[in-house]
């Protein structure tokens, strides 16, 4: 398929590749950074798309479940050479932080015990409650501008914290509200400015995004059911990764909460500190953060090898996990970039967007205390209360040097504005100095 849309500047494939495998490698900062980055160089600097479209892609982007960093960056792909140009710009913007996981992951399970690791560890997860308390109020500054915002950023907490409601749900809720909310205010129409779509070229093209995206998503998982059934450990991440690429609007600091909920306390791949250090260990990566996943399918794997050796089964998880997470990513871009602009006009659309963002403020919230809890305290207990089973810390327990590390980065990110890689790494530091001094 060729671009359906005209690029701002001229470019050849090979500059083109260049920039995007260059882009990997660089691509810190979470996705405000990311996208920071990509504005200044593809926008400003090189003009090879122009602020207008830019701006449209982003808000098309933020409609989709997944990491809209990487999104973007696949639509600007397509946008200047069209089918091949989506699929090389995502896959060199997530490929480096891949591989880079991938070697964390197997560094964390085989030198975990070492002194030096755990110091490293140790800082990291209590670090990691100053980054996402500061994710939680940088969306809640865009999102919740209304009386009804805050008040659906308040039942999403509660829903998720007290009541257990599961994430899918608290989402899907959101952006019905948000979709009813619009079409019972019965604005005007806005008009439709945009370029007319040749049907008949983007139905074939539709047609073969989805035969194409569709075999490379679900070929695999069959494959794996049939070879090793349906409830090996890897048949397991394919299903409830691929359920998940579906549903994860909000970020990755959203899709960590349902993670949370399924994997440690359904699954029981991983513990909580797992989840505290595999984040603080993809912070400090390039790429989107939802790679963590890939940290969370390598442990899954590795510790359920049978009949693989561990460090294989890791590999394969890891493999798996980024395969069925990022291939969907793909299959929305390259469907709907011809419709980006009548996307853009839809009123409905961008008011369920609005509201499942401020349901994922409250998300955000709740992923904060949970790791509060697990990252200050050395023991969680429930405290029961009107039927309710709510999870609550024993203060008896709590760890002085990780409230410690804990305080002292929130300081510095809030106060003194200390960029989240320093913040991390001087944690580090100071978790290594506890670990060998205490």
């Amino acid at each position: 398929m060729e671009s359906a849309v005209e690029a701002h500047a001229s470019v050849s494939f090979s500059t083109a590749l260049r920039f995007w495998w260059k882009l990997g490698f660089i691509s810190f900062g979470g996705p405000a950074g990311q996208i920071a980055i990509m504005h200044r160089e593809l926008v400003e600097q090189r003009r090879w798309i122009s602020e207008e479209r830019f701006l449209h892609a982003l808000n098309f982007c933020m409609l989709l479940p997944g990491p809209e960093a990487q999104q973007l960056a696949t639509y600007i792909g397509w946008s200047q050479h069209g089918m091949r140009g989506g699929v090389a710009a995502g896959v060199l913007f997530v490929l480096p932080g891949f591989v880079l996981m991938t070697f964390i992951s197997a560094m964390y399970v085989l030198f975990q015990s070492v002194s030096f690791m755990q110091g490293i560890l140790f800082g990291l997860k209590a670090a990691v409650l100053a980054v996402v308390l500061e994710a939680a109020v940088r969306i809640a500054k865009r999102a919740l501008k209304t009386r009804l915002s805050w008040i659906v950023a308040g039942a999403a907490f509660v829903a998720i914290f007290a009541l257990g409601v599961p994430f899918p749900a608290v989402i899907l809720i959101a952006a019905f509200l948000g979709f009813v909310r619009e079409r019972a205010a019965r604005s005007a129409p806005v008009e439709d400015t945009s370029p007319p779509v040749r049907a008949g070229s983007n139905v074939r093209s539709a047609i073969k995004v989805l035969l194409v995206c569709g075999t490379l998503w679900f070929v695999p998982i069959l494959a794996i059911i049939t070879t090793l059934g349906p409830e090996h450990v890897l048949a397991l991440e394919a299903i409830f990764f691929s359920k998940m690429a579906v549903v994860t609007f909000g970020g990755a600091y959203a899709v960590l909460t349902y993670v949370a909920q399924e994997a440690v306390q359904t699954f029981g791949w991983l513990n909580p500190e797992d989840m505290l250090q595999g984040l603080g260990l993809a912070e400090t990566t390039p790429g989107p953060l939802i790679l963590v996943l890939s940290f969370v399918g390598f442990l899954a794997a590795f510790r359920d090898a049978t009949p693989f050796e561990p460090l294989t089964a890791g590999i394969l998880g890891a493999v798996l996990t980024t395969w069925v997470t990022f291939v969907p990513c793909f299959l929305w871009v390259l469907l709907g970039a011809p419709y980006i602009e009548r996307l853009h006009h839809q009123r409905a659309l961008s008011s369920a967007l609005a509201m499942v963002t401020a349901a994922v403020v409250g998300v955000i919230l709740n992923l904060a205390v949970y790791f509060a809890m697990h990252a200050l305290f050395r023991e969680v207990g429930v405290w029961q209360r009107l039927g309710l089973s709510i999870p609550w810390p024993s203060v008896q327990t709590v760890d002085v040097p990780a409230l410690v590390i804990a305080a002292l980065a929130i300081v510095a990110m809030f106060r003194f504005h200390v960029p989240m890689l320093i913040t991390l790494a001087v944690s580090a530091g100071m978790g290594v100095v506890y670990t060998l001094v205490g």
